[in-house]
C-alpha cells in the first residue's frame, strides 16, 4: 500500500453539516427566484407522476365497464397529455437546475481565483500546487453536482413520496399499509449500502489525490527520471497506485451492483402484496380492479425516488468534503496586511530605502522560537545609488528583496521608502515603484509582446519595442517567425535560458521602475550575453535606485557600495576597494572565487 504524502486530501468529515450547507446557500441567494421556479417545476411534474394510475384507475373502473368509449378516449387522451406535460416539465427543470448549478460555479471560481491573488507567498510555500488547483478543478466541479443534480433536484424526490403516499392512503389505506410493510427491511438496506458506499468513497478520493500526486511529481520531474533511469520503476510503482485506485472504484461499483437489486427485490415483493391483499379484497368485492392496478403503478413509482435518495447521499457527501476544504482556503488570513487608510507615494518617488534593525524568521524551529534568518539589518540606499548585496548561500540576501517587495512583513524593525515606512503604504503603489528581475525567469505561454508588457494598457508596442532594444533583446526577437507576436510555449519553453532572462529584463525597464532590483539576475546567461546585459542597464541604473544581489563577485565591482551579508547579518559594508584592503569576509570571498582561475602567462 502507498504510503501517505504531502498531497494527500483530507479525510472526509460528516456526510451533512448545517453550518457548510447553510454557507453554501448563500451562492444560491442572487438566484433565488430561478430557485423558486426549479422547485416549482419539480412539484409540478412530481404531481403529474400521481395522474397517470388515477387515470388508468377510471378507465378500468369506470369507462371499460360501461363501454364507454367517449371517456376511455379522454382518459387516453388525457393520459398521453401526462406525460407530455411530465416530459416537458422534467425538460425546462433540467436545462434550469443546470443554468443555476453552471452559474454558481462560475461565481465560485472567480471568488477562489480572486483569492489565489490575493494569498501571501507563505500560502503558496506551504501549500502544494496541485492541491490548490484541485480546489478550483475538481472540488468545484463536485459542488456543480450538488446545485445542479442534487440540492434542487432532491425536492423532486420528496415532492413524488410525499404526493404517491397521499395518493395511496386516500385512495385505500389498508391497502396501502399493506404496500409499506416492506418499507422497514428497505430503510435497513439503505443504512447499510450507505456506510458502506461512504468509505468507499473515501477510499476513492484518497487514492484519486495520490495517483494525481504521483503523476504530477514524474511529469515535473521527467527529465530526472530518463536521467537515472528510473522508467522501469515508476512503470511498477504507477501500476501500484493505479491498482489500489482501480479496487476502490470497483469496490464502490460493487454496493451499487448489490444495493439497486435489494430494492428491486423489495418493490417486487411489495407488487406481490398488493397482488395477494389486493386480489382478495376484489374477491369480496371490497375494492376495485382499477384501485389494485393504480396501486402497482404507485409502488413502482415510489421506490424509484428512494433509490435516487441514496445516491445524492454520495453526492452530498462529496460536496460536503468539497465545500470545508473550499472555505477553507477562502478563509486563510492574510498575513501581510494592507493598511486600513495607505498613504499614496509622490510621483515620482527618491528612491531612497532604509532598513532599520530589521529581524525576520520564515517560520518558527522546533522548539517554537523564531527561526531567524535577518538578524538586525540596518543599512541605508541613497536615491540614486547602486548598492550589491553579496555572500554565501542562505545568508539572508533574497529575503531583503522578499521584504523589501512585501512580499512578507518583519517580525521586527522596519523598512523604509523615502523616509516612509512601507507597511503604511498601498502594496500596489509599492510594487509598481519597484522592477524586480529574478534568476528564475517566469514567461506564460503567451507572445512575446504580452510577456514585456503583461496585459498593462499603458504600454504600448513602440514601449515595448524600446525596451527591448535597450536591453538588447530586440535582434533576437525579431528573428522569431512572428517577432514579438511569438507564442513562447510554457514557461517560455522555445527560448534559451539567455533569451528568456533579456525579455524578463526588457519586461521590468517597460514599466520604468524608479527603484531596480537584479536577484542572482545574470547568473544563469553566457559571458556574452551577460556582457550585453551589463552593457545596456549600466546607463539605465544611473538615475535609478538600484539593488543588485550576485553570487559572481565580479558583476558588482563597479557598485557604489557593496553590502556584505553573513549568516543572516550585515557583517561589512564598502566599496570594491575598501573590502578588498580591509581583509575581511569580502576579501576571502573574492579570494576564493578568483583563486581557481588560471594565472596569465609570464
Amino acid at each position: 500500500m502507498t504510503s501517505p504524502g504531502f498531497h494527500e486530501e483530507e479525510a472526509l468529515g460528516r456526510a451533512y453539516d448545517a453550518r457548510l450547507m447553510k454557507r453554501l446557500l448563500r451562492y444560491l441567494r442572487p438566484y433565488r427566484w430561478k430557485v423558486a421556479l426549479a422547485v416549482s417545476l419539480l412539484a409540478a411534474a412530481s404531481a403529474v407522476e400521481i395522474v397517470g394510475p388515477w387515470l388508468t384507475k377510471r378507465a378500468l373502473d369506470e369507462a371499460i365497464p360501461d363501454r364507454d368509449l367517449g371517456l376511455l378516449g379522454f382518459l387516453t387522451a388525457a393520459y398521453a397529455g401526462a406525460l407530455v406535460m411530465g416530459f416537458v416539465l422534467q425538460y425546462v427543470q433540467g436545462l434550469l437546475t443546470t443554468w443555476l448549478g453552471q452559474s454558481v460555479m462560475y461565481d465560485l471560481r472567480r471568488e477562489i481565483f480572486a483569492k489565489f491573488q490575493d494569498l501571501d507567498l507563505r500560502s503558496f510555500d506551504r501549500t502544494p500546487v496541485g492541491r490548490l488547483m484541485t480546489r478550483i478543478t475538481s472540488d468545484v466541479e463536485t459542488l456543480n453536482e450538488l446545485f445542479s443534480s442534487g440540492l434542487v433536484s432532491v425536492f423532486g424526490d420528496v415532492f413524488t413520496l410525499v404526493f404517491i403516499l397521499a395518493a395511496m392512503l386516500q385512495m385505500d389505506w389498508r391497502l396501502a399499509l399493506v404496500t409499506f410493510t416492506v418499507l422497514p427491511f428497505v430503510w435497513i438496506a439503505v443504512f447499510l449500502f450507505r456506510s458502506r458506499i461512504r468509505d468507499a468513497y473515501r477510499d476513492i478520493r484518497v487514492r484519486l489525490a495520490r495517483i494525481n500526486a504521483f503523476l504530477h511529481e514524474r511529469f515535473t520531474g521527467m527529465r530526472i527520471v530518463h536521467l537515472f533511469n528510473r522508467e522501469v520503476a515508476d512503470e511498477a510503482r504507477h501500476d501500484e497506485v493505479n491498482a489500489d485506485y482501480l479496487e476502490a472504484h470497483l469496490r464502490s461499483i460493487t454496493y451499487y451492483a448489490l444495493f439497486f437489486p435489494v430494492i428491486e427485490v423489495f418493490t417486487a415483493i411489495a407488487l406481490a402484496l398488493i397482488l395477494w391483499y389486493g386480489g382478495a379484497r376484489i374477491i369480496d368485492g371490497a375494492v376495485t380492479v382499477g384501485v389494485v392496478a393504480a396501486f402497482l403503478q404507485y409502488a413502482r413509482r415510489f421506490f424509484r425516488p428512494i433509490q435516487d435518495l441514496s445516491e445524492k447521499y454520495n453526492l452530498l457527501q462529496g460536496a460536503m468534503a468539497s465545500s470545508e476544504r473550499i472555505f477553507q482556503l477562502l478563509d486563510e488570513p492574510r498575513e501581510v496586511i494592507e493598511a486600513e487608510s495607505p498613504m499614496t507615494l509622490p510621483h515620482p518617488v527618491r528612491g531612497e530605502i532604509e532598513f532599520r534593525d530589521v529581524w525576520f524568521a520564515y517560520g518558527r524551529d522546533e522548539s517554537g522560537e523564531w527561526d531567524w534568518v535577518l538578524r538586525g539589518v540596518d543599512f541605508r540606499v541613497a536615491p540614486g545609488e547602486k548598492v550589491a548585496i553579496v555572500g554565501h548561500t542562505g545568508a539572508g540576501k533574497s529575503t531583503i528583496i522578499n521584504l523589501l517587495m512585501r512580499f512578507y512583513d518583519v517580525q521586527r524593525g522596519a523598512i523604509l521608502l523615502d523616509g516612509v515606512p512601507i507597511t503604511e503604504v498601498s502594496i500596489r503603489d509599492l510594487r509598481s515603484r519597484v522592477g524586480l528581475v529574478l534568476q528564475d525567469v517566469f514567461l506564460f505561454s503567451r507572445d512575446v509582446a504580452y510577456n514585456v508588457r503583461l496585459g498593462a494598457a499603458d504600454i504600448d508596442d513602440e514601449r515595448i519595442r524600446d525596451a527591448a532594444t535597450r536591453i538588447g533583446a530586440d535582434p533576437f526577437i525579431e528573428r522569431l517567425e512572428a517577432g514579438y507576436s511569438q507564442p513562447l510555449g510554457e514557461r517560455g519553453a522555445s527560448l534559451s535560458v539567455g533569451e528568456r532572462q533579456l525579455v524578463s529584463f526588457a519586461r521590468a525597464l517597460a514599466f520604468d521602475p524608479p527603484i531596480l532590483v537584479l536577484d542572482e539576475a545574470t547568473s544563469s546567461v553566457d559571458s556574452e550575453i551577460e556582457a550585453r546585459i551589463e552593457e545596456a542597464t549600466d546607463a539605465l541604473l544611473a538615475d535609478r535606485t538600484s539593488l543588485v544581489i550576485a553570487h559572481r563577485l565580479s558583476t558588482v565591482v563597479n557598485a557604489d557600495r557593496i553590502l556584505v551579508m553573513h549568516h543572516g547579518e550585515l557583517a561589512e559594508e564598502g566599496t570594491h576597494t575598501e573590502l578588498l584592503a580591509g581583509e575581511g569576509l569580502y576579501a576571502r570571498l573574492h579570494e576564493l572565487q578568483f583563486a581557481s582561475l588560471p594565472r596569465p602567462a609570464a
